[in-house]
């Protein structure tokens, strides 16, 4: 295991060494102000020395007066270019451009001017320091300090302190740039987290209303549908206008049910809705229910709100069908981490049979189904519990908020 571990660090110090700095760090993306103004004054500073001392060190008179400003031009036009290839990683193309304002050092050094040389080569090992292969730009420090050994006055001292403060410098802008990198990889990232969290987001919220759509439509327009199509076949076949009335005054009492539990809906969705404990003893008032409210009152999530109110309507409808004049007990409770809902009837009268209740709970009613409220409780994480319960019938609901 040792073994391997090593085995890995070597590994992934070997790819450092070889690696190039990140894209976003080659580039100038987040740099501030003051840092680009400060970089640009300290490029004009070097560029005046260069081409000054090439003229003060006498090396440049009569007709060789124009070649500072050329060779200068050449440096400047091969940097602007070592950007690029760099960014593009092309290892050879950027020695190349190094090379040439190395050899324009190396002329201004032969023609007698050491210290605009000196210059020259120290930037050129700068830029490879801060840009290439760190395996590549020691490699290329290391041959121009022949150069600062040559060019320096002072010796050996003064070129391994001029090498030094070359490797130095390179490499501080080297890891500057790599944290500047990583810091804008960072944001770029916890950006396409937002997009992403606002898609899904826009998703929920689809999702939601699609089924606010379903729950309050879906059933009750096929509901209507049957009747009417009974309706039809009845005065096809010439059955009494009693009965076809009925009917159709059915699918019209549906109708207008719908049509209240849509604008329910809709309020619901734009967030225009009652307290929770206010719509239940609402609903509560049109069939004479008893409602106890405990807990420490506070606005809910409008996907749990819409879960109990749903779920409410669901229950209330199937006492009204099945258990006509039983009497109904509502408790709602705000906990601590979710609220709950209960709703006790105390049973049918004895005309009904209590096994035919159980069965058809889970599809009769307003046209919801308390499956389809058990559904929509798992889907926010709670639980809805449906079944005969002494002599009436208790449904029970959970939803975390």
């Amino acid at each position: 295991m040792r073994e391997s571990a090593e085995a890995s660090g070597g590994t992934a110090l070997g790819a450092s060494w070889r690696s190039w700095p990140s894209r976003e760090a080659l580039t100038r993306v987040g740099f501030p102000r003051g840092r680009i103004v400060l970089d640009y004054t300290m490029i004009v500073g070097l560029s005046v020395f260069v081409v000054t001392g090439c003229y003060t060190s006498g090396a440049f008179d009569g007709w060789w007066a124009p070649l500072p400003p050329l060779g200068f031009g050449l440096c400047a036009a091969a940097a602007l270019r070592y950007h690029h290839t760099t960014l593009d990683r092309r290892l050879a193309a950027s020695l190349g451009l190094l090379a040439v304002i190395t050899l324009c050092g190396l002329g201004a050094y032969a023609a007698g001017a050491p210290k605009p040389a000196t210059v020259l080569w120290f930037v050129v090992a700068v830029m490879a320091m801060e840009r290439l292969p760190l395996s590549i730009g020691l490699a290329t420090v290391a041959v121009l300090a022949a150069g600062f050994a040559e060019a320096d006055e002072t010796g050996v001292i003064g070129a391994g302190v001029t090498t030094a403060a070359a490797l130095l410098a390179g490499y501080s802008l080297r890891l500057d740039a790599e944290a500047r990198g990583a810091g804008f990889q960072l944001l770029a990232q916890e950006r396409l987290a937002r997009e992403a969290e606002a898609a899904s987001a826009a998703l929920a919220e689809r999702a939601r209303i699609a089924r606010e759509i379903h729950d309050v439509l879906a059933h009750s327009l096929s509901a209507q549908m049957v009747r009417l199509e009974v309706a039809r076949l009845q005065i096809e076949a010439g059955a009494d206008r009693a009965e076809i009335l009925k009917l159709v005054t059915s699918a019209r009492s549906m109708a207008k049910e719908g049509l209240t539990e849509t604008r329910h809906a809709l309020s619901a969705l734009r967030g225009d809705m009652v307290p929770v404990e206010d719509y239940l003893r609402e609903l509560a008032r049109e069939d004479r229910a008893e409602v106890d409210v405990t807990g420490e009152r506070r606005d809910l999530p409008a996907e749990a709100a819409q879960a109990v109110r749903r779920v409410a309507q669901e229950a209330l409808a199937n006492v009204r069908k099945h258990a006509q004049g039983a009497r109904t007990r509502i408790r709602f409770v705000y906990g601590t981490d979710a609220v709950s809902l209960e709703i006790r009837d105390s049973g049918p009268p004895p005309a009904v049979d209590g096994a035919r209740l159980g069965e058809e709970l889970g599809s009769s009613g307003s046209g919801y189904g308390l499956l389809g409220m058990r559904e929509r409780a798992e889907l926010l994480g709670g639980s809805l519990e449906a079944g005969p319960e002494g002599t009436g019938f208790t449904v029970r609901l959970r939803v975390p908020v």
